[in-house]
């Protein structure tokens, strides 16, 4: 699965997901411009891939702002060159609170960042491909974009989004060289809770012990094969379909998740 002379846009890879799919696309040969709102950790992510003999560039962008998103892919690709992988894999929990118990400030926080900077940075990377013919886009869903379960009221809500708005644009735009595909990870230790929380505000509870999938007793009675996933497992997934291996396959949502939503 070589990416070889490939560019590749990753955003929220300041850390966690982001952060290893940069680093194996990079492994595997990619130029990866690493995005993430956090400048210093989007910077880090860049450092490592050249120490590791990459090509790698750390840029910031706050993806909910179509703004920051076209600055972003427009110095990728100064720097780079054209265009030809876009991860949109930031994106952060809604603390999961029940409708009755979310303020509007927090739904509309979540889906900006969940979802509609998915709709901007899938936009954003048409722009570079559609004239060229050809290129990989790649969308972080959940499998609380599957079903009623695995997150909040506006985190299942956005990632049921990132699956239809993935499988509508395969539709589109498949026929046009481009392959659209999502990635639906189960429990994955990161440090997303603590970013969500920061994001969210100071006036949102604190989110470090609700939900599902906290603890280690919890994760084994969910998931089949009773054990959380890894950062890698879920880069390997997302550089699959990135890759030549993956061309016929577009508008499908990857499961990474132990057999959970098997169950």
């Amino acid at each position: 699965m070589t990416l070889s002379g490939k560019v590749a846009v990753i955003t929220g890879a300041g850390s966690g997901i982001g952060r290893a799919v940069a680093l194996m696309m990079a492994a595997r040969g990619a130029a990866v411009a690493a995005v993430d709102i956090d400048e210093a950790s989007a910077l880090e992510t860049a450092r490592s891939v050249v120490a590791a003999g990459g090509r790698a560039v750390g840029l910031r962008a706050d993806v909910s702002r179509a703004e920051d998103i076209d600055a972003a892919v427009d110095a990728a690709v100064a720097a780079l060159g054209p265009l030809d992988i876009m991860v949109n894999n930031a994106g952060i929990l809604d603390g999961y609170f029940n409708v009755d118990e979310m303020d509007l400030a927090v739904w509309k926080r979540v889906l900006d960042i969940d979802l509609t900077s998915v709709f901007l940075g899938c936009k954003r990377a048409l722009r570079e491909m559609l004239p060229r013919g050809r290129g990989r886009i790649i969308n972080m869903a959940s499998v609380a974009g599957l079903n009623g379960t695995g997150g909040g009221a506006a985190y299942i809500a956005a990632k049921h989004g990132v699956v239809g708005l993935t499988r509508q644009m395969a539709v589109v735009y498949s026929s046009r060289g481009i392959t659209v595909n999502c990635v639906c990870p189960g429990p994955v230790l990161t440090g997303l809770r603590a970013h969500s929380q920061a994001l969210l505000g100071p006036d949102v509870p604190d989110i470090s012990q609700r939900g599902v999938a906290v603890s280690d007793d919890q994760v084994r009675a969910l998931i089949p094969s009773g054990a959380r996933g890894s950062v890698e497992d879920i880069a390997g997934s997302v550089c699959f379909l990135a890759s030549d291996d993956a061309g016929y396959i577009t508008g499908h949502s990857l499961v990474v998740d132990g057999g959970w939503r098997a169950k």
